[in-house]
């Protein structure tokens, strides 16, 4: 088992709506749901596109998934976790809209945040001592990717590579696309789908435990957590 720490908007609220029919899936209840059409692109062609993204269901990475540590349980994370959420301030970003991140579509921040850089950051630190250290074969598969120095000492140490200066926090949409005729329908259709939530204030205020039963199989939300540290 693999166990993650998410973004994930409160399953009713409609940014979750909207990112889980887009995906296909609803990852709190791991059942199946009927993806928007797009002109062009049939639903077997969308399906395939979100293949990747739908497995881990519709989020926004702080804590990449990891095994646990030796000694460390379930209940355990979970209490860490909740923790970290009882010292984090909820914060609001300006907006969230559709773009192109190398060979993927993803939602992202349509303005800088140190809310956002500063909870990833304590995320990877302070919840650490949850995660076994990387497999051979999960270091291999990274360093497959290209990494540079910077990034291989963090995967090394922190067990994963696009962590602090590297992070760009961004809800995934589709897998790669290699086809570049594809992508500006793509985020046509997204700036369609997801127009009521686009360009307007974004409330971060809890994290979700995902967790992967098994390696390769479909992550699902075991718990949510609100954060109730005090506003300044």
């Amino acid at each position: 088992m693999r166990y993650a720490v998410y973004y994930s908007a409160a399953r009713t609220e409609p940014l979750a709506e909207l990112g889980n029919t887009w995906l296909g899936r609803d990852p709190f209840t791991n059942t199946p749901l009927t993806q928007p059409k797009i002109d062009g692109i049939s639903a077997a062609e969308l399906w395939q596109y979100t293949e990747t993204p739908r497995r881990y269901g519709f989020h926004g990475t702080f804590k990449p998934p990891f095994e646990l540590a030796e000694g460390v349980t379930e209940d355990m994370v979970c209490e860490q976790v909740r923790s970290f959420a009882a010292r984090t301030r909820p914060f609001q970003l300006d907006g969230i809209a559709p773009n192109r991140l190398g060979a993927f579509l993803a939602l992202t921040p349509t303005a800088p945040s140190e809310g956002l850089n500063d909870l990833a950051s304590r995320a990877i630190r302070e919840l650490d001592t949850l995660r076994a250290p990387l497999s051979d074969a999960d270091i291999a598969r990274r360093r497959q990717s290209g990494l540079t120095p910077e990034q291989d000492a963090y995967m090394l140490q922190w067990g994963y590579p696009y962590i602090f200066e590297f992070f760009r926090f961004h809800l995934t949409l589709t897998g790669k696309i290699n086809d570049k005729t594809v992508m500006p329908a793509l985020q046509a259709a997204a700036e369609h789908h997801f127009a009521p939530v686009l360009n307007k204030p974004v409330t971060i205020n809890q994290i979700a435990l995902y967790v992967e039963e098994e390696r390769g199989g479909p992550f699902r939300v075991a718990e949510t957590f609100r954060f109730e540290g005090a506003s300044q």
